[in-house]
């Protein structure tokens, strides 16, 4: 439904998006990642009608949105801050884009009520948002998003504000409220975790331009270069004789590059890979090492509780194939 085609947008003479092309079907959810100031919410606007193109196009249904102002796209807004209006009560909140179309008043209060129940408020009605918790403001914040039944949602770093603990909870309600109401959406972050538990398909941005995009589960296992591998939450990177250690260990061919997550390399008897542990630090799930691989180097593992691990214990290491990525050769 919405189509970019090699979008550029210009600040002077700097583009803060470069010749973007991206494709979002009707339903799905795509994340938009990379850090800050790659240009993600440059698009994000443009997309929205809020900055001009220098160049490209950006269509929904075949149809040209150029000469298409913001309020005529049919599109809805959601910020990282909910940006609710403090002196209006949250169902007054939800129904204020109704209100502004004249909807009639029977049909603003039954479509108040099923947004609060689609987003788990329920009863909140004349709450103030002064009384809400962080995750309740961002659930009301969606659900006045979704009141008009936007062709296409855009969220700006929707749980960013969050603690780490409540938007990974938010994040799987989020998930469940788009898919469940049928909407299209379109998500920037610099959160993959937040990308990971939203989004169908990922595109990874950096320096205005989108350098890997695809399926989720794609974008994670073939990170297209190191620097998008580090980004996504990979730990380390291994190159020439260390990256060829560790994939022969693992029973692997033979390559330039390995991206490892903290958890590829696990503490068992069995394992083929010999280390010395440098340091050890107990979590709740696990303990987390840093060991010296005999012909890698330098590299994270993890070793079960309970196990005593202590610095300048040597270990045996088995590597776990779905915690690491091969890399292509980019020098």
């Amino acid at each position: 439904m919405l189509a970019l085609r090699d979008v550029t947008v210009r600040y002077g003479d700097t583009a803060a998006v470069d010749d973007v092309s991206l494709d979002l079907a009707s339903g799905q959810v795509l994340a938009v990642l990379g850090p800050s100031g790659c240009g993600k919410s440059t698009l994000l606007r443009a997309v929205a009608g809020l900055e001009p193109l220098a160049s490209g196009s950006i269509a929904w249904g075949g149809t040209d949105l150029s000469g298409t102002p913001t309020h005529k796209r049919g599109f809805a807004l959601m910020f990282q801050d909910g940006q609710l209006f403090a002196h209006l009560t949250v169902a007054r909140n939800v129904a204020y884009a109704l209100r502004l179309r004249r909807t009639p008043s029977a049909r603003v209060a039954a479509r108040v009520r099923e947004l609060l129940d689609l987003v788990g408020l329920s009863g909140y009605d004349d709450r103030l948002p002064g009384t809400l918790s962080g995750g309740e403001r961002q659930r009301v914040a969606l659900a006045r998003a979704l009141a008009v039944e936007p062709r296409l949602i855009l969220l700006d770093e929707p749980l960013s504000a969050l603690d780490a603990s409540l938007r990974e909870r938010l994040a799987g309600d989020l998930r469940s409220i788009l898919h469940e109401a049928g909407t299209t959406a379109l998500l920037v972050t610099h959160d993959h975790e937040e990308a990971f538990a939203l989004a169908d398909r990922l595109a990874v941005m950096r320096g205005g331009r989108v350098v890997q995009q695809g399926a989720i589960d794609e974008v994670w296992r073939e990170p297209v270069d190191e620097e998008t591998a580090l980004f996504l939450g990979y730990a380390r990177v291994l190159r020439d004789d260390a990256a060829r250690r560790v994939l022969g260990a693992a029973a692997l061919p033979p390559a330039y590059a390995v991206a490892l997550r903290r958890s590829a390399l696990v503490v068992d008897d069995a394992g083929s890979l010999s280390a010395v542990v440098e340091s050890a630090r107990v979590t709740p799930e696990l303990v987390r090492l840093v060991v010296r691989v005999e012909g890698a180097g330098i590299v994270d593992a993890v070793a079960p509780l309970g196990g005593r691990v202590a610095p300048g214990d040597e270990v045996s290491l088995r590597v776990d194939v779905t915690r690491l990525a091969v890399l292509p050769i980019t020098r």
